[in-house]
C-alpha cells in the first residue's frame, strides 16, 4: 500500500467528488457537500490547485482525501496550520498518520520562515487526535467554543509541532 501526496489535478474531480460527498466526511469535517461535478471542478480550479500548498492523499495514485497546510503571512509568518480529510473506507489504516509524517517531512523545509505547525481537532474525534499524536504532535490545550461547524459551535484541541521537535 503505497501512500503518496501530491497536488491535485482538474482529472482528479471523479476521486475527489468519491470522498468528498461521503457523508461520514462531512459530518466529521468542516467541508461541504457537492452537488455537482462543475461545483467540484470549481473548487479545484479556485481553492486546492491555486493554493500554495494542498495536496491529494493518493493510494495507488488514486486521490481518496487531501492534506493542506496554510502557511502564516505577516506576523504570523512562523507559523502554518494542517488541516486533513479521508474517504470514510479508508479510515483506521494508518493512512492520515503516514499523510500527516510526509508533511513534517518536507513543509519545513518548503516554508523555511515556518517555526511551527498546528493542527485543530474537534474534542469528539477521538481519531483525529491519535494521528496527530502518533505523527510527533503534542497537545496544547482545549479551546472552548473556538469554531462553528455545520451550524453548532464546537471545542477543538489544539496540537502543535515544532521545527526544531524535528531535529531532536
Amino acid at each position: 500500500m503505497e501512500i503518496k501526496l501530491r497536488p491535485y489535478q482538474l482529472s482528479d474531480v471523479d476521486d475527489f467528488m468519491e470522498w468528498a460527498c461521503d457523508d461520514q466526511v462531512i459530518r466529521t469535517s468542516r467541508l461541504r457537500y457537492y452537488t455537482s461535478r462543475e461545483d467540484a471542478l470549481d473548487y479545484l480550479k479556485e481553492v486546492a490547485i491555486p493554493h500554495p500548498w494542498y495536496r491529494a492523499i493518493c493510494l495507488e495514485d488514486r486521490p481518496i482525501g487531501f492534506i493542506c497546510v496554510k502557511p502564516g503571512s505577516d506576523h504570523q509568518i512562523c507559523r502554518g496550520q494542517i488541516s486533513y480529510a479521508l474517504g470514510s473506507k479508508y479510515w483506521n489504516k494508518g493512512i492520515t498518520t503516514v499523510a500527516v509524517k510526509l508533511v513534517i517531512s518536507s513543509v519545513f523545509e518548503e516554508f523555511p520562515d515556518m517555526e511551527r505547525l498546528e493542527g485543530f481537532v474537534n474534542v469528539e474525534i477521538k481519531a483525529s487526535q491519535r494521528v496527530l499524536e502518533k505523527a510527533g504532535f503534542q497537545k496544547e490545550g482545549v479551546l472552548r467554543k473556538y469554531v462553528i461547524v455545520h451550524g453548532k459551535t464546537i471545542d477543538v484541541i489544539m496540537y502543535s509541532c515544532l521545527k526544531t521537535d524535528q531535529t531532536n
